[in-house]
Formats: C-alpha cells, sequence, structure tokens
C-alpha cells in the first residue's frame, strides 16, 4: 500500500526510507489536527461574536435614551355626602299590661316613609330578631319581637321627620351602615384631568426654569386615590321616652387624586 503525504509516495516495506515517511504521516496528522481545530474555534468565535452583536442590538433597542422629565400633579375636592343608608331598630314593649306590637310600629314606620316620599326601593326589612320563634314566644308570654330596617336617604332633614311619626319607646336605635355621593364618578374623572394639567404645568415651568420645554408626553400613570371619609358625632343613636332629635354631624369626603406623567424634554 502506498501513502501519499503532500507529494511524497511511501511504501510498507521496510526500507532506509521508511522513516522519513513516518515523519510525513505523522506531521500530515497533526497539521490536520490544528487545522480542524482552529476552524472548530473560528465557527465557536463567530457564533459567540454573533450573539454578542445580537444582544448588544437588542438592548440598545429597549434603552430608553430620549430626555425625559418625570413629574406628579394632585387634586382635591371636598364633597358632603347626599346617599345615607340608615338602620332603625324597633321592638315591642308593654305599655303597663298593654303590648305595644311589632305591627303597630311597622305600621307607624311604613306611614312616615310613605309621607316623606321615600321610594320603596329604598326602603327595606334588615333584620328580623325571632319574630317567627313560635316556640320561644309559647315559652316566654312576655317575650318582645323586634325588627330591623334600612332606610336610604337621600336628604337628612327627612331622618327627622321620620323619627318623630314613630312611638319614640318602641325605636331601639339607629346605626348608620355607609354613605355615598351621588356624582363621585363625575368627581373622580374631573380631579384626575386637574390632576394631569397640574402635572404638565409643573413641568412646564422645571424646563423653563433650565431654559427648556416639555415635549409630547411618554407615560401617565395614575396613582390610587387617597379617601378621608366622613365621621360622626353620634354614629349610634339610642331613643327614650323623650321626643328624638337627629344628631348627625356629618363631616365632608375628601377625595385626593395623584398623576404620575413622563414628558419628553423637545430638542
Amino acid at each position: 500500500m502506498l501513502y501519499r503525504v503532500r507529494h511524497f509516495y511511501c511504501a510498507d516495506k521496510i526500507s532506509s526510507g521508511t522513516w522519513i515517511c513516518g515523519l510525513y504521516k505523522l506531521n500530515f496528522i497533526f497539521v490536520s489536527f490544528i487545522n480542524n481545530l482552529k476552524l472548530q474555534t473560528m465557527k465557536k468565535f463567530i457564533l459567540l461574536a454573533t450573539l454578542l452583536v445580537f444582544t448588544f442590538a437588542t438592548y440598545a433597542q429597549n434603552v430608553d435614551l430620549r430626555r425625559k422629565i418625570e413629574v406628579s400633579g394632585t387634586a382635591e375636592l371636598e364633597v358632603t355626602p347626599d346617599i345615607i343608608n340608615v338602620t332603625i331598630s324597633l321592638q315591642e314593649y308593654m305599655n303597663g299590661k298593654t303590648k305595644i306590637t311589632i305591627d303597630q310600629l311597622e305600621g307607624q314606620l311604613e306611614s312616615a316613609v310613605k309621607e316623606a316620599g321615600i321610594a320603596k326601593e329604598d326602603f327595606t326589612i334588615n333584620n328580623i330578631s325571632s319574630f317567627n320563634n313560635y316556640y320561644q314566644k309559647k315559652k316566654t308570654p312576655d317575650f318582645l319581637a323586634g325588627k330591623q330596617y334600612s332606610i336610604r336617604f337621600h336628604d337628612l332633614n327627612k331622618f327627622d321627620q321620620i323619627i318623630g311619626a314613630i312611638d319614640p319607646k318602641g325605636i331601639s336605635s339607629t346605626n348608620i351602615d355607609s354613605y355615598d355621593y351621588s356624582k363621585m364618578q363625575e368627581v373622580k374623572r374631573e380631579l384626575k384631568i386637574e390632576a394631569l394639567l397640574a402635572a404638565k404645568e409643573k413641568a412646564i415651568y422645571l424646563l423653563n426654569s433650565i431654559g427648556e420645554k416639555p415635549g409630547r408626553v411618554i407615560d401617565i400613570t395614575e396613582v390610587e386615590n387617597n379617601l378621608i371619609l366622613p365621621s360622626f358625632s353620634n354614629k349610634v343613636m339610642a331613643y327614650s321616652s323623650i321626643q328624638p332629635a337627629s344628631d348627625i354631624d356629618f363631616k365632608k369626603i375628601k377625595l385626593n387624586y395623584q398623576i404620575n406623567a413622563v414628558f419628553e424634554i423637545a430638542n
């Protein structure tokens, strides 16, 4: 068999030139290995360089190099609640040997609510205190039943009118459950707009101080509003034989909105 190494041919037979042929074969194998190693290394280098270039290009695209200013604006407003949900609890009582029943008290309340012009959907029964507990009534003949009603008021002056029309001894308590403002959504929208305009105004005068001016808006973020709820001087009111009167001292609901905005600095 003959081996072609570069331009030399060597025979398998042992001769004086056999070691020369072996040397050329080893040199060929070594050179081939080095060349193959270099080729693989070069391929890896090219692949790594490509990945680095791609990564850098992607990073460069994600980095916002625009000149910009970030500011915040706030707007506040106080409103008086015009929706108040009140609970009125009635309970039977003994007037000497005569029981003033829950039906009598309820009739007085229904008449007062109707006279005050309260809508049917704003007057509901909240809870019945053992009213249908036949066993308890039978076991305790002097058991006094009770009922709890929920009334939604849009005018607190009607509260006095209704309470004043009910037998005061039959009123065990009243309680303010919740309150709201009927135009709350409209007010929220207006405040958010005012807060955004305040942020823009701030960006204008800050940039003007250094000879710059704001460009188009880049980002707007709404911060969760701060709602300060009103408090009451008497949330729970008990009634006795004295003519009842409303003693509700409402404070205003304070609405506070903040808007964060980012403006580009005009060139």
